[in-house]
């Protein structure tokens, strides 16, 4: 990101250079002809799937698929009230396409907004068009921070120096000179120039690449690994359960063929999590929607889940904790330089750049009269350096080479000029020193010797919502860890106004260890760090990950590009280069810090929400595993039919886990997923199992009336609703108004089946006597409370 002697990026394009360019590029008939061609540069620009793959990902599933078997069975063998789990199945997938549509929709429209528009030269003027709209031929200018967007040959160079890190792996800039190839995904990190589309739509290099590996799901995912792991195993024990089942009730029981199917498909469906991955990727779809809302285009969905698992973030000063404009609050002549020749200077060098960045913008506020100088030379400005430079010549014949940028960098140690600027920054200001060098500006040791002329100090402005978001981030027990390359007091004085921990001792990172061991030490140990350079930020966020920590990184700049890259999570901002947007997860188009914490949130409520009701899902796959192991090893028939489990999923698990799976939830993000559900949902299954086979028992061996079987199933259906809801009256937990009316919400509906006759029917239900209706209770109560007591054993036992 932007710092004070890191002028990564320019916040206005500045005034067009008083000469005609060189080259004028294409003319308008030129543009069209290559339109009717079909040269165009149509390659889309997706930040999501396609409306096909959304609809095939939903639909074409493996538990869809087995569903839709046993659903087929069913309407076959009858009747139509045991196959209601197919239509179940029906409105989730048309849930699970809709939201993910909307979200679609929403991430479309979002990238619209931020989507870059290149400066295109035609007719001799440079205007801005569509990624799109450039077509084979085009001159597209290049200045710091721009992508290349399609492959090309360099026309004009201006000291360009372009970052191929992304496609090559080759972190060092490349200088570019006319008749040198651009490959498309590459970025400018300094200089300037122009270069002629060569290849453009699909036969551009980072197409070519694109189609190779889809941006949609780079971001790793702990949550649907879990989930794909889980349905892997369940998968492989439906098959033999399914076996046993089938030669349990046809052959040991002697049941018709027709109610030994019905039997099976009743011990097999609720074995089958289906919802689960549905609520994960609506979760995820409506969390899109939400950030959305707030200007956050999250470029690839599982990024939501990543940044609520960050424990560290890195962020720059310029941008975050400031405002990007700045405000010259004092000039200061050194050496007995006269005031009036400065401020000419520095005008001189704020004209000589079409692209001035936030701190020469502010000099060019502030001096705007450079009127008779000429610029015959210019050293662009680069993050490894700390300074730029301009060859001027007055109009009085004074000719010299001058430099801008760091004073720490320029001047020796125990310069007297050192004294002045610590003082400055020790107040937060940032400070540049204009110095006249004595070699030439292609000299490598041109900033050795220079004579300082004069410091120029700027004011920045603090954003009012830094404050609240680093105090978010230190409840939330996220480190913040301020990483840039201004003056390390500097940064320091601004990050402690603002409240940041341990903000007083800043690190010079210069002095940095380069082992990463020693470096993480160090960045474990301290919160701000000053002067850092490029390849420094990324191998600071190598050193970080290496102990155990993940890191999200901001940025808005070319010199963030390659952290950004290597961290968990990249956020970019809206205004920030299109280089840092290309590589970034997120992207904050109202360019404010403070929509992070909103970011985290929605993740933390995703993940929260779905280890909730991945345990009620799981519980019932627990139980129906286990009932069915009972009733092989007894031969004894299956106690339910598949709507007794249809309505008992839809009370105590689906209707809920949709609500559930939306609320607010503010709780951290942690790892081991598939650890964490496991550990309540085994012993809530084995409870709430043996406790129903258990009831089924004791109704077999005390009645024999005529529908025997019927009122066994009863007894056990009514034992299994009462310990699923309090296995969802435990998921609900803390308590609030709407939680407590949903369970008992759903506890009113078993009632209204079982107090309607047409329902009572339907369903298959008719509780006999009043004996076995109440053993069915008191076997329900005594498993409750042994579900309490192993909840909150395995809560001590096996902590998250």
């Amino acid at each position: 990101m932007n710092d004070p002697a890191e002028p990564a990026e320019p916040t206005a394009r500045g005034p067009a250079p008083a000469q005609a360019p060189a080259h004028r590029g294409l003319t308008a008939t030129e543009v069209a002809e290559r339109v009717a061609r079909g040269e165009v540069n149509d390659v889309p620009v997706r930040s999501s799937r396609s409306t096909a793959e959304i609809v095939r990902a939903n639909v074409l599933t493996r538990f869809n698929a087995i569903i839709g078997v046993l659903f087929l069975i069913i309407l076959i063998v009858g009747p139509l009230q045991d196959g209601l789990f197919g239509f179940v199945i029906v409105a989730n997938t048309a849930i699970g396409i809709f939201q993910e549509l909307r979200a679609k929709k929403t991430l479309d429209s979002l990238a619209v907004i931020g989507e870059a528009r290149p400066t295109v030269r035609r007719d001799g003027r440079p205007a801005p068009v569509p990624t799109g709209e450039i077509v084979l031929g085009d001159l597209i200018e290049l200045g710091p921070g721009d992508k290349c967007v399609v492959d090309g040959e360099v026309l004009e160079s201006d000291g360009l120096e372009i970052d191929e890190s992304l496609l090559t792996g080759e972190a060092d800039p490349v200088v570019k000179r006319p008749g040198d190839q651009v490959m498309s995904g590459s970025f400018v990190v300094a200089g300037g120039g122009a270069f002629t589309a060569t290849k453009v739509g699909r036969e551009a290099y980072a197409a070519q690449l694109a189609e190779e590996a889809s941006r949609f799901t780079l971001v790793h995912s702990e949550l649907r690994t879990g989930i794909s792991l889980i349905l892997k195993y369940v998968t492989w024990m439906m098959v033999p359960a399914a076996i046993g089942l089938v030669v349990s009730q046809l052959v040991v029981q002697k049941h018709d063929w027709r109610e030994a199917v019905r039997r099976m498909v009743a011990g097999i469906v609720p074995m089958v999590p289906e919802g689960l991955v549905l609520l994960t990727s609506v979760a995820f779809a409506i969390g899109v929607v939400r950030l959305g809302g707030k200007q956050c285009l999250v470029q690839e969905l599982p990024a939501i889940e990543g940044l609520a698992r960050v424990d560290v973030v890195c962020l720059d000063k310029t941008g975050t904790l400031t405002e990007g404009g700045m405000d010259v609050s004092e000039l200061r002549p050194l050496a007995g330089a006269r005031e009036a020749y400065v401020r000419q200077v520095l005008g001189a060098l704020g004209g000589a750049d079409p692209r001035p960045n936030a701190s020469l913008q502010a000099i060019i506020d502030a001096y705007p009269d450079g009127q008779g100088w000429r610029c015959t030379g210019s050293l662009p400005f680069s993050s490894a350096r700390k300074y730029s430079g301009a060859a001027l010549h007055g109009p009085d014949g004074d000719s010299g080479n001058w430099l801008l940028g760091a004073p720490d960098v320029l001047l020796p140690e125990g310069d007297r000029a050192l004294a002045d600027v610590e003082e400055l920054n020790s107040r937060g200001l940032r400070v540049l020193l204009l110095a006249r060098a004595a070699r030439d500006l292609d000299d490598p040791d041109v900033a050795r010797d220079v004579r300082p002329t004069a410091l120029v100090v700027l004011e920045q402005r603090l954003r009012p919502d830094a404050g609240d978001t680093l105090r978010y981030f230190a409840d939330q027990q996220v480190a913040a860890k301020v990483i840039s390359g201004d003056n390390a007091v500097s940064v320091g004085a601004v990050a402690a106004k603002l409240g940041l921990p341990r903000a007083e001792s800043p690190v010079d990172a210069r002095r940095l260890p380069a082992r990463r061991e020693e470096m993480a030490d160090v960045l474990d140990r301290g919160s701000v760090f000053g002067r850092v350079t490029p390849r420094q930020k990324r191998d600071m966020v190598g050193a970080l990950q290496s102990r155990g920590h993940t890191v999200a990184m901001t940025g808005d700049g070319v010199n963030d590009v390659l952290a950004l890259k290597d961290a968990d999570i990249g956020v970019a901002m809206g205004s920030g280069s299109e280089a840092t947007r290309a590589v970034a997860q997120i992207v904050l188009l109202d360019n404010s810090f403070a929509s992070l914490p909103s970011v985290v949130a929605e993740g933390r409520r995703v993940i929260g929400n779905i280890t909730r009701v991945a345990t009620l899902f799981l519980t019932k796959t627990v139980y129906s595993v286990l009932l069915a192991i009972l009733v092989v090893c007894t031969r004894v028939p299956y106690p339910f039919l598949p709507r007794h489990l249809t309505l008992l999923s839809t009370l105590t698990i689906g209707v809920p886990a949709f609500f559930l799976a939306l609320a607010p939830n503010k709780e951290r993000a942690r790892p081991h997923f598939v650890r964490r559900v496991m550990r309540y949902a085994v012993p809530a299954g084995l409870i709430a199992g043996a406790a129903t086979f258990a009831t089924y028992g004791l109704a077999r061996a005390h009645y024999t009336g005529g529908d025997a079987l019927g009122a066994e199933t009863s007894a056990a259906t009514l034992t299994l609703f009462l310990i699923s809801l309090w296995v969802l009256a435990i998921i609900a937990r803390p308590y609030t108004w709407w939680r407590v009316l949903l369970v008992a919400a759903m506890a009113l509906g078993f009632l209204v089946v079982l107090a309607v006759p047409r329902l009572q029917h339907f369903f298959a239900l008719k509780l006999v006597g009043t004996a076995l209706p109440w053993a069915a209770v008191g076997i329900a109560a005594a498993a409750a409370a042994v579900l309490e007591v192993a909840w909150r054993w395995v809560g001590r036992r096996f902590p998250a």
